[in-house]
């Protein structure tokens, strides 16, 4: 049995120059906006549900990106109601959100 239910990985890679990368997206402010949200809902610890921040999880074209395991879909996301359905449908309720999905 895995110590999470759920663990959740934002991309908060910084490349250097031109690069694209999630960062400059704004993977930071949304990977620390999911991790508050999650600990609202009571849904973090344990057991439940664990938003970290990745490295470069090398999908910077189509970013910014998240992934989910242990499911293993990968996201991608504009804005916090972006955030919202992910948490609200995936985390919450089992359904991935196809619309965002990568």
């Amino acid at each position: 049995m895995s110590y999470y239910e759920k663990h959740v990985f934002f991309c908060c890679n910084q490349r250097e120059g031109d690069a694209q990368c999630c960062n400059n997206r704004g993977s930071q402010k949304m990977r620390d906006y999911a991790k508050d949200r999650v600990k609202q809902l009571r849904l973090a610890g344990a057991g439940k549900v664990r938003v970290n921040v990745a490295g470069c999880l090398d999908r910077c074209e189509l970013g910014p990106v998240m992934v989910i395991y242990p499911e293993a879909v990968w996201y991608t996301y504009v804005d916090q109601e972006d955030i919202d359905e992910i948490i609200s449908e995936h985390l919450q309720n089992g359904r991935i959100v196809e619309r965002l999905r990568i």
